[in-house]
C-alpha cells in the first residue's frame, strides 16, 4: 500500500509532468480550478488547485474532502502511483470503477486530453 509520502510524490511528479507538456496537454492543463484527490485506502484526502498547468497541493486532512471541489478524483493510493509512473492506464481504470473523476462536463471534456 503507497503512503502518503508516495502519493504527495506521485501528484508533484504528475504537476511536473504537465507543466513540461506542449500543445493540446499544456492547453488542457491550463484550466483554473479547485482539485481534490481522494486516497480511498488512506482515507486521507489532498486539495489544492490547478492552474497554470501544475497542481497546487495546498492541504492534506484526513478523511473526505471538506469541500466540493471543481474536479474530483478518487482512488487507491497504489492506483495514483501505477497512473503517474504509466503502468494504469486512466481509461481502463476510469472504465473498471478503480478511478472516480467528477467535474463539469465543460471541464471533462478539457482533461479528456490528459488523461
Amino acid at each position: 500500500m503507497a503512503t502518503t509520502e508516495e502519493c504527495r510524490a506521485a501528484l508533484d511528479k504528475l504537476s511536473d509532468t504537465m507543466a513540461g507538456a506542449d500543445g493540446d496537454v499544456r492547453a488542457a492543463a491550463a484550466l483554473d480550478r479547485t482539485l481534490s484527490c481522494r486516497i480511498t485506502d488512506l482515507d486521507m484526502t489532498f486539495s489544492g488547485r490547478l492552474r497554470d498547468g501544475r497542481i497546487e497541493v495546498l492541504s492534506t486532512y484526513p478523511g473526505p474532502p471538506a469541500e466540493k471541489a471543481q474536479i474530483r478524483l478518487a482512488m487507491t493510493g497504489d492506483d495514483l502511483v501505477a497512473l503517474v509512473n504509466g503502468r494504469l492506464n486512466f481509461a481502463k481504470a476510469w472504465a473498471a470503477g478503480r478511478v472516480r473523476l467528477e467535474a463539469s462536463f465543460r471541464d471533462l471534456l478539457r482533461l479528456r486530453t490528459l488523461l
